[in-house]
């Protein structure tokens, strides 16, 4: 079975999600990193970066939250083999995991980067519902985890983008966030 290292509160919520929404059978491996378990030898054979998330699945580990989710739309998603829908995915994944978490986490960008990223993200959501269009994707549990961190943790006033509060909302009442997040909240 899958397992998906992570702490309480962690960026493992991300891919944890995304198996939720897969219906994935995994095991959740709770690491105590307030005292240092994801600096122990045995976690460092996994992730020698000694961060979460990391999965194990079978003999091949993987680190970091966006190669995971990417690694997961592909052997158990319903990812395509057409490079461009290939292409656009990794481009959210990795837009959410540098530029839009770093745009709204590190306070230094925020009051800058924030209206750039999400003035056109609140204009797409104007169009569709979703990142891709009309579906929900893997470019949902990207982006749509960085913009779920926001109320949790930073309190901000997202009003001047009522399209992107509409799709938080709508992502937040999956079942497969619900379990998840709800569970970190009280983690």
């Amino acid at each position: 079975m899958l397992k998906l290292y992570g702490g309480g509160r962690s960026r493992a919520t991300i891919p944890q999600w995304y198996l939720e929404e897969l219906g994935v059978p995994y095991e959740f491996v709770t690491l105590d990193l307030q005292n240092g378990e994801h600096r122990q030898p045995e976690y460092l054979a996994i992730n020698p970066m000694g961060k979460v998330p990391s999965i194990v699945d079978g003999d091949f580990k993987l680190w970091e939250s966006g190669a995971i989710l990417l690694y997961l739309a592909e052997k158990y998603g319903n990812l395509s083999a057409d490079p461009e829908q290939k292409g656009a995915i990794a481009q959210w994944v990795l837009f959410a995991n540098s530029t839009l978490g770093n745009g709204i986490f590190i306070e230094a960008n925020r009051d800058r980067e924030m209206p750039r990223l999400l003035g056109p993200l609140n204009q797409m959501f104007e169009q569709q519902p979703f990142v891709l269009g009309q579906e929900f994707s893997v470019a949902d549990v990207a982006v749509g985890s960085i913009l779920a961190y926001i109320p949790i943790m930073l309190k901000l006033d997202l009003s001047a983008y009522p399209a992107v509060l509409d799709y938080m909302k709508r992502i937040s009442e999956r079942p497969a966030f619900q379990k998840v997040f709800a569970a970190r909240a009280t983690a």
